[in-house]
């Protein structure tokens, strides 16, 4: 043991790791000394710094908190805005475009530059903006910023360059959009209602041009005025007073009506011949009482007033008005009234606002609408008007992420051709029915495919258990395939025992997953401790799901001594008896946490479930949560463990290889000096993650028991602080050093009868009482500190930090802050740097943080590579479990299969987080793995069955080389590069000392590997390898919440993931490559379309006053009329480019292509045009010649006075 300590300590002391460096890492790996160079090895690195740069590609999912809508009605796209200062336009399928506003305010109001291209946006922040469409990412060219008034509603008439703009004083200003200056022109609200009346009117809530004149201003005030303007005349035409507040006002086509919506739930229609009083007041859903009264009704937000051609009948839709009475236990409706028919759609969340979709864009035409498109708080739907069952269409989009909230995230480039279409055809079979036939009406833009494309999936995993594989290629994201893991168990039902606790949990949450493509193989791992493997088959099959129990949970009692190791080897076999902590030395409550369904289960073709192993509870106390999983077709075994050890299933022969404690794991190879264990004296609760505890003597008595209990005294490593400990454990793991302990065994304390447990759950209750989903992690991290008398402070921060108690199953977001209080919270992610808990003297549980199956050199003197399983653990070493397994297939189904501790230890920095493996070219080696075949597929009697392996040996893939492979191994701190089998260090690079690693990923990138990382400062870091030479380093992402460390993924390609908000997927490229050709990626916004012509009026009803008059804008509005605007009333913000520019910088040739192919259309359907008129006059005059022929021959012989 001296000896192999004194190795270990040369190791440390010569390698670079052991000095300290700064913040971002030494300047690049050096060699360690007494051992190989790079030059032994002969690799060629290609990758450099030009290969990198960072840039957010696109973004899907629901819009986090929406809270406006627009749709150009001409180029057919639409617009969204949010909370957070976001905008989504989407059009056609392949055309969906984010952009944010740089100050973060909510986008109050969105109005479309109708097929201009261009878009006014209103912020909470009382600033305009207008953004260019016409390039493929939006720009802003003009900022408007009010000063002295708030903006509550904007109007932009059609083919007009002047917003009106309304306040929250009730004054009405007007915009240039051009130059994006404010006129001189006001409506002061004290002009537009009567002298005589003394209340203010209240802020504005609408404004319109009338229909049937331009020239006539429609004001709508919240205190129930209604004010006509004549713009002209500067004076009003009438005003309108009603008792009730106004929440929106819409135009009959014809000018003549119009239509409001009131707080009390009632419509009240108006005609201008007689405006003294509504020519109508209906209540839709509000009943006469007996007595007399009406029904109080909730609000009408918003109604619109649409006429059809195809019926005399108006369309009369709206939101709101029903009953308090019937609203109690009904969920928010949309209200369809077409003549006397009355449909009232429910909808599942609470409705923002709403749009009906018509063919024209002229207000003064018959609408005739075709849809209407609902914008809830977490669907966007569209319902189709022209069917008399009004169904829905189908959205093309992925809007259903969210569906339930996404807890873990995957990614996968460059998969097999073959899996996409196979994962379509069978999920094309779970799609839902009922939808309308017709095409998406959100049909614009273009979008083509593009060049550098190959199969992406992305793979989520959600609170209720489900499982979603996403097809993710050419930056779009489509639904292949839903898989539901809680079918696997029975149903808990409430009243029965303990499984009554579980109904309100969500005890089927997914934790972590493990997909191989090649082999179809799927792992799942739940928050309840269970793991799930699935075999991918096309065909249906009736079959009986084998279950398996672990009791993964060790107490001093279970430790196996070297004497008794020897005895009990620590892989199984059949005729031996079962060692401690293996299933069936449990006790009389070793039951798990949910219950496998014990009847032959009929599954449909897809990913069906072949076994479940579950840890069980021991001695009142839940298993803990599993923190890394790892499994390998071609061996046939799956791996898991977590902070109590390590467990490995051979799930060919459905039988638990090894259960060890992550002590067993070192054998005589221990680096620490291990406290001897004691009974504890006294025991803290710990029912779930609100019920930790700081005392720093109850956690001593907590880890004593526990056999894989560390005291290293004087070792000092460079751990996170307090705060990786909180998420560690909101991301389930107790992965850190210094976190919390693991609760663990029943204390048995001698002659001391120990009293009732008040706060232990039952062993049906899963260890927490919600899931952690990623997707409600949205408070921002604290800076932390410990302080005096640390257990109230630390569990209410605690509390904040994980939201156990404030989460809700429905909403995603915590009930007790809003969207406001997060804005003014601290946006910083900082750790203090706290010797007591930056050293190994605070006793932890050592988990196992990562695993990797591979073929590799279990020992130091082998000379041929064997299947070994990698085990990395959260004080920074790295194992190999040396595995043998038999060649033949028949031998495999019976034989036992050997593994154990080879006492190989290797020390890094901070808990392990990747292993990869290299050969000694530089070339990334695959795991081994079984070509897929289908299980129930039918059976050839002339070919029998055979597993068909693909094994990727480090000696089969070099000659020139020699024998041998690279590893790479990266933890929190610093990443190494070992040499097998002489397990050297050849290069070794300290990541960060001031913060930690979340996520390393080896990737593949321009035909080159490197190592990606994601560290908690934000940083985004790429190493070359095998070298670790630093190519990149971009702070590009403040960890805000922790949401983003839970699903912040890497893949090949020089791209990744992560969840940027609870409903919707970022995601970005960090290749020089992709981010040059991102642009032919994207999808153009705007298409180049003619404005359709207004609707003939005929020539009676033009030459008798059906139209107004034409009304020059700009000679009432222009400085010249108007005058000069207060300077201090707005500040202009100029942008990148005028407007008179945007039409110039349409983006790309095919936007010009398309210009010049539709102005040649339009030249000849002229010259069509005027040929026709020519030949009519040709016609024409060929005619008039023969009748004045005629009349000639007629009256040629008469004289003058017979005419």
């Amino acid at each position: 043991m001296k000896k192999f300590r004194k190795v270990l300590d040369g190791l440390s002391s010569s390698s670079p790791g052991g000095v300290a460096s700064p913040s971002c890492g030494s300047a690049a790996g050096t060699p360690t000394a007494h051992a190989p160079t790079p030059q032994d090895i002969h690799v060629q690195e290609t990758l450099v710094s030009e290969n990198f740069q960072i840039c957010k590609t696109v973004r899907h999912g629901f819009p986090y908190q929406p809270t406006c809508l627009a749709f150009d009605p001409v180029q057919k796209i639409l617009a969204i805005g949010s909370r957070t200062g976001g905008i989504r336009i989407l059009g056609r399928p392949g055309v969906d475009c984010y952009s944010q506003h740089e100050s973060g305010a909510a986008v109050l109001q969105l109005q479309f530059l109708i097929n201009e291209g261009a878009l006014v946006t209103a912020c909470a922040d009382d600033t305009l903006h207008l953004w260019n469409l016409r390039q493929r990412r939006p720009a802003i060219l003009h900022s408007l910023k009010f000063n002295r008034e708030r903006i509550t509603f904007c109007h932009l008439p059609f083919q007009s360059k002047w917003l009106y703009v309304g306040t929250e004083r009730g004054n009405t200003h007007i915009v240039n959009i051009e130059s994006f200056v404010l006129s001189g022109y006001v409506i002061m609200w004290n002009k537009a209602i009567e002298l005589a009346t003394k209340a203010h009117p209240g802020p504005v809530v609408h404004l319109s041009d009338s229909p049937k004149d331009e020239g006539k201003l429609l004001i709508g005030f919240e205190s129930g005025t209604v004010v006509q303007w004549d713009l002209r005349s500067k004076k009003v035409d009438f005003r309108i007073y009603y008792d009730e507040a106004i929440h929106s006002v819409s135009w009959h086509h014809e000018g003549k009506q119009f239509m409001c919506s009131h707080s009390d739930g009632s419509l009240t229609m108006w005609n201008l011949r007689n405006t003294a009083r509504p020519i109508q007041i209906t209540y839709p859903h509000g009943k006469i009482l007996k007595d007399g009264r009406k029904e109080s009704c909730k609000p009408i937000l918003k109604v619109e007033y649409k006429t059809s051609r195809n019926s005399s009948e108006p369309y009369v839709i709206f939101s709101g008005g029903l009953s308090y009475d019937k609203s109690g236990g009904r969920r928010p409706t949309l209200t369809i009234m077409h003549g006397k028919a009355i449909t009232v759609l429910e909808m599942d969340h609470p409705i923002v606002e709403f749009l009906v979709l018509c063919d024209t864009p002229y207000s003064n035409e018959v609408q005739d609408p075709y849809a209407v498109v609902v914008l809830l708080e977490k669907d966007f739907i569209v319902v189709d008007l022209t069917q008399s069952n009004f169904p829905i269409f189908e959205n093309p989009y992925p809007m259903d992420i969210h569906e339930s909230p996404v807890t873990c995230t995957a990614y996968f480039a460059e998969c097999p051709p073959d899996i996409i279409p196979i994962l379509y055809s069978i999920g094309a079979k779970q799609k839902k029915t009922g939808y309308s036939h017709k095409e998406w009406p959100v049909s614009g833009g273009t979008w083509t495919l593009g060049s550098q494309t190959y199969p992406e999936i992305i793979v989520t995993g959600h609170a209720d258990g489900t499982v979603k594989f996403w097809d993710a290629s050419a930056i779009t994201l489509q639904m292949l395939y839903k898989l539901k893991t809680s079918k696997v168990f029975e149903k808990p039902k409430a009243g029965e025992g303990r499984a009554g606790e579980l109904v309100e949990e969500d005890p089927y949450a997914i934790q972590m997953v493990s997909w191989c493509p090649h082999s179809r193989l799927f792992c799942v791992v739940g928050i309840s401790a269970h793991v799930i493997l699935y075999r991918f088959s096309k065909h249906d099959a009736n079959t009986q799901i084998v279950s398996l129990e672990v009791r993964l949970q060790f107490d001093s009692e279970d430790v196996i001594s070297p004497s008794e190791a020897e005895n009990n080897p620590c892989f199984s076999d059949p005729s031996s008896p079962q060692p401690p902590g293996s299933p069936g030395s449990g006790t009389q409550d070793s039951l798990p946490c949910l219950k496998v369904k014990s009847r032959p289960v009929r599954m449909p073709p897809g990913y069906q479930a072949e076994m479940v192993v579950q840890l069980q509870w021991v001695d009142g106390e839940p298993p803990q949560q599993i923190t890394s999983l790892d499994i390998n077709s071609a061996y046939g075994l799956l791996a898991f463990g977590n902070c109590n050890g390590l467990t490995v299933v051979d799930f060919l022969q459905k039988t638990i290889l090894m259960c060890m404690g992550t002590l067993d794991l070192y054998g005589a190879a221990d680096p620490y000096q291990r406290l001897t264990r004691s009974p504890r004296k006294n025991r803290q609760s710990t029912s779930g993650l609100t019920e930790l505890s700081d005392n720093q003597v109850s956690m001593d008595m907590e880890r004593s028991k526990s056999p894989t209990s560390v005291k290293g005294p004087g070792r000092k490593l460079s751990l996170p602080t307090d705060l990786k400990t909180d998420l560690d454990h909101v991301n389930g793991h107790c992965t850190s050093p210094t976190s919390q302990p693991c609760s663990v065994g029943k204390p048995r304390i001698t002659g001391v009868p120990e009293g009732p447990r008040l706060t232990r759950r039952g062993p049906g209750r899963p260890p927490f009482r919600k899931a952690q989903s990623a997707a409600c992690m949205e408070i921002s991290l604290p800076v932390s500190s410990h302080t005096e008398g640390g257990h109230a402070s630390r569990r209410a921060m605690l509390q904040q930090l994980h939201g156990v108690s404030m989460y809700s199953h429905d909403e995603h977001h915590t009930t007790s802050y809003n969207w406001s209080e997060r804005e003014s919270r601290e946006n910083s992610f900082s750790r203090s740097r706290s010797s007591s808990v930056s050293s190994i003297d605070r006793d932890t549980k050592e988990s196992v943080t990562t695993l990797q199956f591979g073929e590799s050199y279990g020992r130091k003197g082998d000379a041929l590579p064997t299947a070994c399983l990698w085990v990395g653990t959260s004080l920074g070493v790295v194992l190999l479990l040396p595995i043998s397994i038999p060649t033949e297939e028949e031998e495999r189904m019976e034989e036992p299969i050997t593994m154990g501790p080879s006492g190989t230890v290797l020390m890094l920095k901070g808990s392990v987080l990747r292993f990869a493996f290299l050969d000694c070219g530089g070339a990334l080696i695959q795991s081994p793995y079984e070509v897929w075949r289908d299980p129930n597929g039918p059976e050839d009697p002339d070919r029998p069955r055979r597993r068909k392996l693909i094994n990727f040996s480090p000696s089969s893939s070099q000659e020139a080389c020699g024998d041998g492979h690279l590893a790479v191994v990266c933890s929190e701190k610093q990443a190494k590069v070992i040499l097998m089998p002489t397990q050297a260090v050849l290069f070794t690079h300290n990541i960060t000392e001031s913060s930690f690693l979340l996520r390393a990923d080896v990737v593949s990138v321009c035909n080159s590997v490197c190592l990606a990382c994601f560290c908690a400062n934000g940083h985004i870091m790429t190493l070359s390898l095998p070298s670790l030479r630093p190519l990149m380093d971009i702070n590009y992402l403040p960890l805000t919440d922790l949401r983003i460390a839970r699903t912040f993924v890497f893949t090949n390609g020089g791209q990744a993931l992560y969840l940027s908000s609870p409903t919707e997927i970022q995601r970005l490229t960090y290749s020089q490559e992709m981010t040059d050709n991102l642009q032919d990626m994207l999808g153009e916004l705007f298409t180049p379309i003619e404005t359709p012509e207004a609707q003939n009026k005929g020539f009676l009803k033009g030459f008798f006053g059906g139209n107004a008059q034409t009304f020059d804008r700009e000679e009432l509005f222009g400085e010249a009329a108007a005058g000069k605007a207060s300077r201090s009333l707005a500040q202009h913000i100029p942008g990148p480019m005028g407007l008179e520019n945007m039409k110039a910088a349409a983006g790309g040739v095919v936007g010009d292509l398309a210009r010049a192919r539709i102005a040649l259309d339009q030249r000849g359907e002229r010259l069509g045009e005027l040929e026709e008129r020519t030949a009519l006059m040709m016609n024409s005059a060929e005619t008039f010649s023969t009748h004045a022929h005629q009349v000639m021959l007629k009256h040629k012989d008469k004289k003058w006075y017979q005419l």
